[in-house]
């Protein structure tokens, strides 16, 4: 581990950024895919209508990815800055606590979602029409709830451990399997959408087995004994306090998600929802990469940050931002000059993509620097500064985003609703870059004084 450390501290940025970064881009990628091949084979095999349903379902899976989110930052935190100090029990206890509050918060929201499914559905934006498909899909997608959860949390404490590699396995192995799943059980079975969250649930669940295994053989510093279950509730609190801004960013995802959900319904029709549901799922193959990054950025910025070097981790912002911007952009071109193309991949609809079309147009124009934001919260979260992590958190999706989906729509209609996204986007961005340059000067002030007080010593 020692070996790791000296690398995080000493090694050149650009190199750790991309040895971090990449397996980190190419899991989060992979793990998209999960909601993706579902959508793209059951629009094929089912409809729109089927589209529409996965996209009333998806507020619930973003509450799981959620706490899987939560716990796996807030404890990535305490790893890779108790393992900058080169304190390896505290990151294995971190490691326990981590694992038993997973284990806790997965089993009482199954069992809610499971006693409300019907009206929590109905409440989520289903018609008539759509409901059969969104309950036959969502009670079978809540089985592999702890799986789930599990695999994404352990995906971002396997990475602070320093080994990015066998954390981008975690989600990489469940979502090739899922694409290999998904047309036998929809179109070989003719399961429809049953058949997509029977091949998703049996993804994750052999993800799960793959954590165990590398936690057993593949040389991890955590260890399956019972010392490291040991409850401690000063450790979970700092897992949930650190990891709460995640949380905070899924929950009020699937809140919006809700509100979109209900407001295209009212102003538009099922259609907008399925359109709705694409272009989630395309974003997501975008945000997949700048989240990776910002994964991959936390981890050396903790070590960096717990070890007082403050310009390493300034500098290593400034490259983090460049790689945002180049791949959100890259995104933001191809949908921009081909958002039929890319509406194609998920439906034959010929009124779906037409209508589309203009839509995608819409909510991508700010899109090649919400990188920017991303990077900012993850700075703070780095840093073990929940406040301002919150904070910044909060600003595109709550202090924005919701309050531009009730208010646009009242001046523009349906269109309202699509603009409501680059408004928000625009807002949180500028509130977040001038909070990371405040961070930059404290950090400047800090290099101008030290050698002051190393010369008095």
């Amino acid at each position: 581990m020692k070996s790791k450390r000296e690398l995080l501290l000493n090694g050149n940025i650009n190199s750790l950024l991309f040895k971090f970064s990449a397996p980190a881009i190419i899991g989060m990628v992979t793990g998209a895919l999960y909601n993706i091949t579902d959508t793209i084979f059951v629009g094929k095999g089912v409809g729109s209508l089927a589209i529409a349903a996965l996209s009333i379902v998806l507020p619930i899976q973003f509450i799981i990815m959620g706490i899987g989110t939560m716990i796996g930052v807030g404890t990535a935190s305490i790893i890779s800055r108790a393992l900058g100090r080169n304190k390896k029990d505290i990151a294995q206890s971190a490691f326990g606590n981590a694992f038993i509050l997973n284990l806790m918060i997965s089993v009482v929201c199954m069992t809610m979602f499971y006693a409300f499914m019907e009206k929590l559905l109905v409440f989520f934006g289903a018609s008539a029409q759509v409901l059969p498909y969104a309950r036959e899909y969502a009670y079978i997608i809540l089985i592999g709830f702890i799986f789930l959860s599990f695999s994404i949390s352990s995906n971002s404490f396997i990475r602070a451990e320093g080994n990015p590699r066998a954390a981008m396995y975690v989600m990489a192995i469940g979502a090739v399997l899922n694409i290999i799943l998904d047309p036998i059980f929809i179109f070989v079975f003719d399961m429809g959408v049953k058949g997509a969250a029977i091949a998703t649930v049996i993804s994750q669940a052999i993800s799960t087995i793959y954590v165990f295994l590398y936690i057993i053989f593949g040389g991890s510093v955590f260890k399956l004994k019972l010392s490291v279950f040991k409850i401690k509730v000063s450790v979970m609190k700092e897992i949930l306090l650190l990891g709460f801004p995640s949380f905070i960013s899924s929950a009020t995802a699937s809140i919006i998600i809700l509100i979109f959900n209900r407001l295209l319904l009212f102003y538009g029709s099922d259609l907008y929802i399925a359109i709705m549901g694409i272009g989630l799922r395309m974003l997501s193959l975008i945000q997949m990469p700048l989240l990776g990054i910002t994964q991959g950025f936390c981890t050396i910025a903790g070590f960096n940050y717990g070890a007082k070097l403050y310009p390493r981790v300034k500098k290593l912002l400034v490259i983090a931002v460049g790689w945002t911007v180049a791949i959100a952009g890259s995104g933001f071109l191809v949908m921009m000059i081909f958002p039929a193309f890319v509406i194609s991949f998920f439906s034959n609809d010929v009124n779906l993509i037409s209508k589309g079309t203009n839509i995608l147009r819409i909510v991508i124009i700010c899109f090649p620097f919400i990188g920017v934001q991303m990077l900012g919260g993850g700075l703070f979260q780095a840093m073990g500064k929940a406040a301002p992590a919150l904070i910044l958190t909060m600003s595109r999706q709550v202090l924005f985003l919701i309050p531009a989906a009730f208010l646009l729509p009242l001046i523009f209609g349906l269109n309202g609703v699509w603009l409501s996204v680059p408004v928000s986007d625009f807002l949180s961005i500028a509130i977040t870059t001038g909070w990371i340059l405040r961070e930059i000067k404290n950090f400047n002030k800090i290099a101008i004084t030290k050698p002051k007080i190393i010369s008095k010593a």
